[in-house]
């Protein structure tokens, strides 16, 4: 899965480094930004579907992947930040915006409060865009336990342990070039000897923490907006649509196969799905 057109980047905002896949060209913009635990490279295969008619971003967030892990600053509006300054950092004023899980959540947030750097908003079933009861914050230690896609963070003691535990995950049925790519590229090993995740402890506890503080729509929002949703995904009632079909005045939904990271368990469908999308945004 490696293509030669995207390249490995790195952008210094004051002492935190951002690592990023860029597919350069001077095309449209196309930022693509992953759920909790994940890292840039799980866009591979959608990056090389629109590299040769857009410039597409896929940044490793805060805590993830090849970027800084501060001890603090998980905030929606810090990751926020991040990004824009990335922008700034590549000339980019305006973009389409992709974001998938918690971090559909972010990109309503930032939809919402700088409307104007935003061409379309792409939502790939995003975890829950309500504020939380502040009761469940007593129940997080637990979900770390019993979310499977955290089995990925480890500790393992060993390489062919861990990849073992990842081909028992929904995100890599299949292990396909492409799943196993993008795992190995989130593992390392660590000073104790064992393997386990580049993804921090304390990004995932404070990234819980911050999803529970704030809705992510409360105003309407005329951004053109696709809602993808997986037929296995997290998005399967009215009672869940319901906020997109409230606040998105421009929303277009598309079923997908596979489930939650549709992205990378039927890339073809999914990669098809976001092209046709932006292509008829285009054209408006």
């Amino acid at each position: 899965m490696n293509d030669p057109a995207s390249r490995r980047q790195t952008f210094t905002r004051s002492h935190f480094t951002l690592s990023y896949l860029e597919w350069p060209n001077n095309k449209t913009p196309v930022i693509l930004l992953h759920g909790l635990a994940d890292h840039g490279g799980v866009w591979l295969s959608l990056g090389e579907t629109l590299a040769s008619k857009y410039h597409v971003i896929a940044p490793d967030l805060r805590g993830h992947g090849d970027s800084t892990k501060p001890r603090q600053g998980y905030t929606s509006l810090e990751i926020i930040k991040d990004v824009q300054a990335l922008m700034k950092h590549l000339g980019i004023t305006s973009a389409h915006i992709v974001g998938h899980s918690w971090a559909g959540k972010v990109a309503c947030l930032w939809a919402t409060k700088f409307p104007e750097q935003f061409r379309s908003l792409i939502l790939v079933d995003p975890f829950f865009i309500n504020a939380m009861p502040s009761i469940f914050k007593i129940t997080f230690p637990l979900l770390y336990r019993v979310l499977p896609f955290l089995a990925a963070m480890g500790p393992f003691v060993s390489y062919e342990a861990a990849i073992e535990q990842a081909q028992t995950l929904k995100q890599y049925r299949g292990w396909s070039p492409l799943q196993q790519q993008v795992f190995e590229q989130s593992i390392e090993a660590k000073k104790e000897g064992t393997w386990g995740s580049k993804f921090v402890v304390e990004a995932r506890n404070q990234i819980f923490e911050d999803v529970m503080l704030v809705a992510g729509l409360t105003q309407p929002i005329s951004i053109p907006s696709l809602f993808i949703q997986p037929e296995a995904g997290l998005n399967r009632t009215e009672w869940q649509l319901k906020p997109y079909k409230t606040y998105l005045q421009d929303l277009k939904i598309a079923q997908v196969p596979g489930n939650h990271w549709a992205f990378l368990v039927e890339p073809d469908s999914f990669n098809t799905t976001v092209l046709d999308f932006l292509e008829g945004i285009e054209k408006d």
